[in-house]
């Protein structure tokens, strides 16, 4: 696995790490100590908000399984699966800062994991691109394969 590649999926599994633990406090009434730091960082406010979840599916859920489908495309050594990777990071990237936006205009506070996880997503888009670029790069007889 190229060094691309292995980077990507250990951030995703890092982005697995933080949506699993918003999705634990998305359903968990009890207050996260480690997460509520004033009124500008409390991660509380943030991920039980009613801008948490579309329609009944919690945002930490959509995260978790985006992430999940970014470990096994980064695992697959075809180009296809290079071109997928990036578009689903840059539509998470986009997801992410929608929600960076609602967090600073709408709710007005700042939730670490989410910026954690929108910090993570930016890395992997990055790397995603470079890694369908290489794949693209290819000679002929390997442009299916990832190095």
């Amino acid at each position: 696995m190229s060094r691309i590649l292995l980077a990507i999926s250990l951030l995703a599994v890092v982005g697995m790490a933080l949506s699993a633990v918003s999705l634990k406090n998305h359903y968990s009434g009890e207050k996260t100590e480690y997460c509520d730091l004033g009124e500008t960082f409390n991660c509380d406010l943030v991920n039980r908000s009613v801008y948490s979840h579309v329609g009944p599916v919690p945002v930490a859920a959509i995260g978790l399984i985006g992430y999940a489908a970014l470990v096994a495309l980064s695992r697959m050594r075809r180009r296809s699966a290079a071109a997928l990777m990036l578009l689903g990071a840059v539509a998470g990237l986009a997801f992410a800062l929608y929600l960076t936006y609602i967090e600073a205009y709408v709710l007005g506070v700042w939730c670490i994991l989410c910026l954690s996880s929108l910090v993570t997503i930016v890395a992997i888009t990055a790397l995603s691109g470079v890694a369908l670029a290489r794949a693209s790069a290819s000679p002929d007889r390997n442009r299916q394969h990832l190095s």
